[in-house]
Order: C-alpha cells, then structure tokens, then sequence
C-alpha cells in the first residue's frame, strides 16, 4: 500500500507519482541554478536518485550531523539536500543543486569523452552518461573500494560508463574533454591538466584545509594557454592525493584579501606577474584574460 493512505483517510490532493516528483525536483534544480538547459533537466529527471542511496530511512545532512528522514517513500529523496553515503566517513550523495550549477557551467555535450573523480556510487554519473550520450564515455574514479564496487553495479547497465576503482591522483589520466571533480583539492594537478583535449574543462573544489573554498572551472584554449574562473563558493570532502599546506595557504589569503570574480586564467610553469590572485607550485592564478 502507499505509505501516504495507510491511515485509511484519502488526501485531500491527488497523489503525485515518483516520476511527477523526479520531474518537478529536476526543473527545480536547474532552473535554480540558472540555467534552462532541457537536456539537463531532461538528464536529471531520468534518473532514479534512490537506487544510488543505502536503503531508507535515509540519512540527511544537516552541517552538524544528519536526521533521519521520515519513511522510505523514495519520493523524499527528490530534494536539494544531502543524503548519506558513508555516514562513518561523512560521505554524502551531493547537492543537487550544486551538481546541476556546475554541469549547467561545464556543459558535457553529446559525444564527449568524461573523466569523473570522486564518483561516490554514481549517481552523478548516471547523469554525466545521459549528457555524453551512447557517442560519449565516462570514466568513473572512485578511491574507497566499496562505494566503487557499489557504482559499479548501479552503472552496469550504461554501455558507456566505466568504472575503475582507484586514485585518480597518482599517474596519467586518459585525455579527456571534461575532468569533474567531487572532492576538494588545494591545487590543480598537473595529471589533470595535462589529460584535457584543447577545448576541454576542467572543473573541481579548489578548497583549503578549513572553511570554504571555490569551484574552479579551467577551460584549456590552447596547449599552454588556460582561461579560469571561480563560480561559487564551496565546501567538499577531501581529495585524497590532492591536499597540500602550503597551497591551502596560499589559498586561504587569496580568498580573504581577493574577490572570486577577479580569477580569469590560469598558468603553469612560469614566473607570476602583478596580475596574480593566487599563486602555488609550477601553478598561478591571474586577474589577467588568458594568453
């Protein structure tokens, strides 16, 4: 029996079907992160949030903890909220609304060849192999083993999408047009830089050791030439292999001292001139259009 007549009284309002809820939680998502991309909504309503979370109850995150959420009725989990993954390891299934800004800014196109890191059990990409299409492909990194085997099944049924249970931090990547991140770096990799195409972006948490960071979108125009841009503030679980003190530091003063409108490009292997908003190791950040 649906959990909302078990008490034997009829709602006053028709019931709404999960997919009624999977299509209004969609178009509320995007278009709340300002963008009307129908293909993107289209990506988010097709894709059955609940079989990428642990049994309910769920567990929904709070900044301080979670709650449980009320029932089982998969119909709660169509929300802009954060459901538990690894409650030991305070993983979570990401905001929606997040997710739908950054692939609103990235726009994964038909075709496309994806790199994800930090893909949790995959719900997200679930929603990057939508937006690729059967053309496209998707490479999902996940470095816990058992969330990844977990992604693993629930993608078995998208030709497109591999899964490979490991660091994306350490090694080559396959080149790619877009590398997305869902895990908080202090710094650009250089691994990651250097696997996307020309015309490929690259966007990831760039985040310090405490509080907020930003979420960076690098755009490679040409082969040493790097448009960049910092679109919201962020938070995120940590990048295993992409921490580093002196450039959470470094990062730390850039965003107290500098706005994040300021970032437009991103260079490597070169001296920082008086247009800098951040600088690392071999990496800066400029206020200056890219090269």
């Amino acid at each position: 029996m649906d959990p909302l007549h078990r008490s034997g009284v009829a709602p006053r309002f028709p019931v709404k079907s999960i997919q009624d809820h999977r299509d209004f939680y969609a178009n509320f998502i995007v278009r709340s992160a300002g963008s009307s991309d129908e293909r993107l909504i289209a990506a988010f309503a097709s894709v059955e949030r609940e079989r990428f979370l642990p049994a309910g109850p769920w567990q929904v995150f709070i900044g301080s903890g979670y709650l449980p959420s009320l029932s089982s009725d998969a119909r709660l989990v169509y929300q802009d909220q954060l459901f538990s993954l690894a409650k030991d390891r305070g993983i979570n299934n990401g905001q929606p609304s997040l997710h739908a800004a950054c692939l609103a800014a990235c726009a994964p196109a038909a075709g496309e060849t994806v790199v994800q890191i930090g893909v949790g059990t995959g719900y997200y990409t679930a929603i990057l192999a939508k937006l690729v299409g059967e053309t496209g492909s998707v490479i999902a990194y996940e470095i816990e083993v058992d969330l990844a085997g977990l992604a693993r099944e629930n993608l078995k049924q998208l030709p497109n999408v591999r899964v490979v249970a490991a660091s994306a931090t350490e090694g080559r990547l396959p080149m790619a047009d877009l590398i997305y991140v869902s895990a908080g770096a202090t710094h650009p990799l250089s691994s990651w830089l250097d696997a996307m195409n020309i015309g490929g972006r690259l966007i990831f948490p760039l985040t310090p050791n405490h509080g907020y960071g930003c979420m960076l979108m690098v755009t490679r125009r040409a082969a040493t030439s790097y448009a960049a841009s910092a679109l919201m503030r962020v938070a995120f679980i940590a990048c295993v292999g992409a921490r580093d003190d002196a450039a959470s530091a470094a990062l730390t003063a850039a965003l107290e001292r500098r706005s994040l409108h300021a970032v437009r490009s991103l260079h490597r292997d070169t001296r920082p001139d008086e247009t800098q908003w951040c600088v690392g190791q071999s990496w800066w950040l400029s206020s200056a259009e890219p090269d």
